[in-house]
């Protein structure tokens, strides 16, 4: 399949201390590539890179073209978002207004179809549509994550890259955000998913990698690493294949 993100030798360090180590990775059209990993693993950096977001060394490629030094705001109008694990919404402003600026960069282009995308998110997310109203500051966690999202789909994006998306979320809102995630795929999104929540990612995903203090120490088709001892073990919370 032919690939829409691909990396090689990616490092991003913070002062002396390097963060991420020679990452290499690569995302297909129209799947779900995960990468999980502890807290501190360097997971959030990794997407901050790709972003464009902190300087790095190495190679990352979209749609067969070197990005690695443009800006951000480039690399959304060509496709290519990050819902931070903060969501980073605007909290004084109504939820279709921060629809609006999700679609930011299509309205300085004139795009014509962006109000048929409110409708698909709207669609999407109906808990959106009763609180369009509503101050973002003012949602519960499950809908916040639910406004990230929308906001991002409104930029079309190709790639849509999840930091944590499950985080703080009771287990029934998980459950209807990672569902949202595999429709998105049918929908003819690539999703890079970051999660610490294992299970839920390595379910939903195609391709999985982890990531260990800023090294990949594995990687493979995702039921692989579900059933890799180290991955059980470490992840998965099973013991001698029993849940624990």
């Amino acid at each position: 399949m032919n690939a829409l993100l691909e990396v090689h030798g990616l490092s991003v360090a913070y002062g002396k201390v390097e963060a991420v180590h020679q990452v290499g990775l690569r995302v297909e059209e129209g799947r779900i590539v995960t990468v999980i990993g502890p807290n501190g693993a360097g997971k959030t950096t990794l997407l901050a890179a790709l972003m464009g977001m902190l300087t790095a060394r190495g190679s990352v490629s979209y749609l067969g073209q070197e990005i690695t030094r443009i800006e951000p705001e480039q690399r959304v109008s060509r496709g290519l978002c990050l819902v931070p694990e903060r969501r980073e919404l605007f909290a004084a402003m109504t939820v279709e207004d921060n629809l609006v600026l999700g679609a930011f960069c299509r309205y300085r282009k004139r795009d014509k179809s962006i109000e048929a995308d409110f409708e698909k998110v709207y669609r999407l997310f109906p808990r959106l549509s009763e609180r369009r109203r509503q101050l973002a500051g003012t949602l519960s966690g499950g809908e916040r994550q639910m406004l990230a999202l929308g906001r991002a789909l409104m930029s079309r994006p190709r790639l849509l890259m999840l930091d944590e998306p499950s985080l703080g979320l009771a287990p029934l809102i998980v459950r209807d955000i990672f569902h949202v995630i595999a429709g998105l795929r049918e929908a003819g999104v690539s999703i890079l998913l970051v999660e610490q929540n294992a299970r839920a990612a390595l379910q939903v995903s195609d391709y999985g990698y982890v990531l260990e203090t800023g090294d990949i120490v594995l990687e493979g088709p995702s039921a692989q690493l579900s059933s890799n001892p180290r991955v059980i073990e470490s992840y998965l919370g099973f013991t001698s294949g029993k849940v624990g």
